[in-house]
């Protein structure tokens, strides 16, 4: 079982998400998080937008790298989707999953990070 522990967001504003992880701090528009670390969330990697939303690839880094619990942000003004089968594909590996405003989802976050290997997907903006 990974215990690594997931990055600590520390910032949120429109376009902006700031975490620390290791003593460094990192600044993103839009933010995949997982045990051990973080990068850049491009959609475009998996043709994913605001309609129909998350996809189950978009998730599937975060449980690579070991995340038990799994938090989605719908954006600033809760435009984000996420398509079922993402959430149907969390639920058959028995992964809770969060789908939540983004600041809401910050906050769940960062308490869950303190719990278990948590991972999320955070949208900046709309």
């Amino acid at each position: 079982m990974n215990r690594t522990k997931s990055p600590r967001i520390t910032h949120l504003s429109w376009g902006h998400v700031e975490i620390e992880m290791e003593g460094r701090r990192q600044r993103f528009k839009d933010v995949k998080l997982f045990p051990g670390g973080a990068r850049e969330w491009d959609w475009r990697e998996t043709g994913t937008s605001h309609v129909p939303g998350i996809q189950p690839a978009d998730v599937g880094e975060l449980l690579e790298h070991g995340a038990e619990v799994i938090v989605l942000s719908k954006g600033m003004l809760k435009r984000r989707q996420v398509r079922p089968e993402t959430l149907e594909v969390l639920q058959g590996k028995q992964i809770p999953v969060h789908v939540l405003q983004t600041q809401e989802a910050v906050l769940l976050y960062n308490r869950l990070r303190e719990e278990q290997p948590a991972g999320a997907l955070l949208h900046s903006t709309c």
